[in-house]
């Protein structure tokens, strides 16, 4: 298994957050390309409904990162009730340390973007999975399900 990259972002709520504030605890971390948009808003709805059956496993904590700044962020997570994490990462660094930041194709236009990417990080900071080109209805009860499993073994 490889080690998660560190991180220090800001939330919603402009606090600071880093891989080691989530030591002894699995890490959900997903990456969605923009707040507020159809598929994003599916992808954090669903994780938000499933927020608790996640967190009984290992105690997880799930943190979202998008290059949004801070106060799209809380409007988002305002807006739909959510209970979890957003982080902003604007110059794309971590968002590129994960792996994440890739070229996309748009109507015949190819610009580099967010790829919707999701990390399982386990409680001593290494990448137990990886989930690329998530479908984000269906996201969050695969990883309850992959949580079960790891926490089994």
């Amino acid at each position: 298994m490889k080690q998660a990259p560190d991180f220090s972002l800001p939330d919603q709520d402009g606090a600071m957050h880093s891989l080691k504030d989530y030591t002894g605890k699995w890490l959900v971390v997903y990456f969605y390309p923009k707040d507020d948009t159809p598929g994003c808003t599916k992808e954090a709805c669903n994780f938000r409904d499933a927020r608790d059956a996640i967190a009984e496993y290992g105690n997880a904590e799930v943190v979202g990162i998008s290059k949004d700044n801070v106060r799209s962020h809380k409007k988002f997570a305002d807006k739909h009730k959510l209970n979890f994490t957003l982080l902003s990462d604007q110059d794309h660094t971590t968002i590129q340390a994960f792996g994440a930041w890739q070229p996309k194709k748009f109507m015949g236009r190819e610009f580099m973007g967010i790829m919707r990417n999701t990390y399982l990080i386990n409680p001593e900071g290494k990448i137990a999975k990886s989930y690329e080109s998530v479908t984000p209805e269906s996201h969050a009860g695969e990883i309850i399900s992959d949580l079960k499993e790891l926490q089994a073994a």
